[in-house]
């Protein structure tokens, strides 16, 4: 059973940055990508970025295109999100995420508990 952990999460002011990370430990690593989403208070969970294990390709969600950034160290077994410029409506809970990308299909097998990510003005 892989479980993920993440951390850095925290109260920051508009354009201000933080550094999320998660690292995965236990369990025997099938997982070929890594993962952020987010939640925010009565909306639904929408993914940030991924980025696949062995290529390194990584992908950013529109939202946040050109400001958050994901990047991984396979060697720790950590995948990180840069987070600039934020916004109030960055306000969620991240959550990091592993699991397979097969023909063009994600399946996310697990789930880290999340991390609060709060941006005033």
């Amino acid at each position: 059973q892989v479980q993920l952990l993440e951390s850095g999460g925290g109260s920051v002011q508009v354009g201000g940055s933080l550094r999320l990370s998660c690292a995965a430990s236990g369990g025997t690593y099938r997982h070929n990508v890594l993962g952020w989403f987010r939640q925010a208070p009565g909306k639904e969970r929408e993914g940030v970025a991924h980025i696949f294990r062995d290529s390194g390709n990584r992908y950013s969600y529109p939202s946040v295109l050109g400001r958050f950034t994901i990047s991984q160290d396979n060697a720790k077994n950590t995948v990180f999100l840069r987070m600039n410029s934020l916004k109030p409506e960055d306000t969620a809970m991240y959550f990091c995420a592993a699991g397979l990308y097969d023909e063009g299909r994600f399946e996310w097998q697990y789930w880290g508990q999340g991390t609060q990510v709060t941006v005033s003005s």
